[in-house]
């Protein structure tokens, strides 16, 4: 299904966060035709739900997608290490546990945020995935929980869940609060402190560590850079994806040309009639292009076509897309489309 994967350990200094009903392989597709070469990620996917849900449906992508993640999340330690067997048959080029969302059904569940009071739990779960697989196994978790949020309190987790051998931690830079804040306020409170992450990798510079956490322009990621290994960009990339538009040329040292918004839809339609006549509905696809334009002349009439679009299927759904993207390219380099 896929070309092999990356050796363990390999690192990719520029990624795309994975993004609870944001990053199924529609957007990752999109993305992919915007930057060859960042690290995408799965949405999170429970453990649970691959053991009892339908496999495919959260597991399957598009070969154009590599380097990609799957993003787990749970705290059975067996049905992890199965789940990472699972992701290694399916292709993926790494296996990621979530030890950062705050939400109250990913802390009932024993998964998230919550696992970092638990740093035993943790790299358990990690040595049991390494034996399982030849994928690297990391880590993304927050600077701290509720009231354990002191750079010795990161440290200790970091410790711990390194000697079990996870190949890089990626530390969103604001710490869980697990009561009184809904995960929508977390995203904002409390403030960053990316030094911490600086710090670790100060003091563990034999470690593979990656920041996240409201980084918005190439600059800013270019200066995380100059401290950590790596920067993981989230909600800028889903609000403006081309954000992502000089990545190859300025961070992998590609001859990339600037990425133009309009053949990365002109490109894209293919996808969208090959993923419609497979079954996939059209809206599903196209509530991740809505922004693309944004304060371009047209912009609007763009989101007007491709909101609830009629459920259309293969070449028909293809047409519809490229019917819209008129409104934005005056019919520009259309013709031959």
């Amino acid at each position: 299904m896929s070309p092999p994967s990356l050796n363990r350990g390999v690192l990719r200094p520029i990624s795309v966060a994975p993004m609870m009903d944001r990053t199924d392989r529609h957007f990752r597709a999109l993305m992919r035709r915007i930057s060859r070469r960042a690290l995408l990620y799965t949405e999170m996917v429970t453990a649970q739900a691959l053991k009892h849900g339908d496999r495919r449906r959260h597991l399957d992508y598009s070969p154009e997608e590599h380097p990609i993640a799957l993003q787990l999340g749970g705290d059975d330690v067996a049905l992890l290490a199965d789940c990472a067997k699972l992701a290694q048959d399916w292709g993926y080029d790494e296996v990621n546990l979530n030890v950062g969302c705050p939400s109250d059904r990913v802390q009932a569940g024993r998964f998230g945020a919550v696992l970092m009071l638990d740093p035993q739990r943790v790299a358990e779960c990690v040595a049991a995935m390494r034996d399982a697989v030849g994928l690297p196994i990391t880590v993304k978790h927050r600077i701290g929980v509720d009231d354990h949020d002191s750079y010795e309190h990161m440290l200790r987790f970091v410790d711990v869940v390194a000697a079990a051998g996870a190949d890089r931690f990626t530390v969103h830079a604001r710490k869980a609060w697990l009561s009184g804040l809904s995960p929508r306020e977390n995203r904002e409170i409390p403030p960053l402190r990316y030094e911490d992450v600086h710090r670790l990798k100060a003091e563990r510079p034999h470690l593979q560590v990656e920041v996240n956490g409201g980084l918005n322009t190439p600059d800013a990621w270019a200066a995380q850079l100059e401290r950590v290994d790596a920067v993981m960009i989230g909600r800028a990339a889903y609000e403006d994806p081309f954000v992502f538009a000089t990545v190859d040329a300025r961070f992998f040292g590609e001859d990339a040309p600037i990425v133009d918004e309009l053949d990365v839809v002109r490109e894209f339609l293919p996808y969208v009639a090959e993923r419609t006549a497979a079954g996939d509905g059209l809206r599903h696809i196209t509530r991740h292009l809505l922004k693309l334009f944004n304060g371009r002349p047209g912009a609007r009439r763009w989101r007007q076509q491709l909101t609830n679009p009629p459920d259309l299927r293969g070449d028909a759904a293809a047409a519809l897309v490229r019917e819209a993207l008129l409104a934005v390219s005056g019919g520009a380099g259309l013709e031959a489309s």
